[in-house]
């Protein structure tokens, strides 16, 4: 086999992103319990993007009191019990596999593919990640909250190569290029490859991404790449 190892990203490859407009409306959801204002909840929320994907803050309570503390706000139990039920439900149903997702992590496992995942995520996603459809169909699964580092840093990917046993030119890799992560993918050797779906309405990516690489549109297209 000219590839031994296919990873793949998950938000915008193998779960829809989430909208703009969704991602909006999560934020006004969690402001509203927690009785904070929207514009100062929103702000803060965003800026500590980077402390939730990495493992600063461990889970969203630790997001949401760091949140109290900067606005000198009185710490309310219930309202961050609350808030961290409409995180963990959103999360919940983010997780939904793509049409076409499972099938094709299952062919390629028949092939005899080692499959990864490596993802940028808050400390939801490892915490409910055994109860959704994704659970078994991975080799590895890198958590960037569970490993303290985020794409694209080089040694994400790494990490993943090794507990793959693999080489990064031994791999193949799936993301929609958020995060600049195609080119960390490619910068250690791996192929790289964008996939979006042309009809994706309205998605909210951190980073607006030029890629000159392969692309493709969908998951059956994966098998001529092989």
């Amino acid at each position: 086999m000219k590839y031994k190892a296919i990873i793949f990203d998950l938000f915008g490859t193998l779960v829809d992103s989430y909208s703009v407009q969704g991602y909006n409306r999560l934020l006004t959801d969690m402001a509203s319990a927690l009785e904070l204002p929207i514009e100062d909840f929103s702000k803060l929320w965003r800026n500590t993007t980077y402390e939730r994907g990495t493992g600063v803050f461990k889970t969203t309570e630790e997001s949401i009191r760091y949140i109290y503390d900067m606005l000198k706000v009185s710490v309310n139990d219930e309202n961050i019990r609350k808030c961290d039920q409409i995180r963990l439900e959103t999360t919940r149903k983010a997780l939904t596999p793509k049409n076409g997702a499972v099938d094709i992590l299952k062919r390629l496992r028949g092939l005899g593919y080692k499959i990864g995942l490596i993802t940028n995520c808050s400390a939801e996603v490892p915490l409910i990640w055994k109860n959704t459809e994704f659970s078994r169909l991975f080799d590895v699964e890198i958590f960037s909250a569970s490993v303290g580092m985020k794409k694209p840093d080089p040694q994400i990917y790494i990490l993943a190569c090794g507990q793959l046993g693999v080489e990064p030119n031994e791999c193949l890799y799936f993301g929609d290029g958020d995060s600049n992560e195609l080119l960390g993918a490619s910068q250690l050797g791996m192929d790289a490859v964008m996939i979006r779906d042309p009809s994706e309405l309205d998605p909210y990516r951190l980073v607006e991404v030029v890629w000159d690489g392969r692309k493709i549109e969908n998951f059956p297209e994966i098998m001529d790449l092989l």
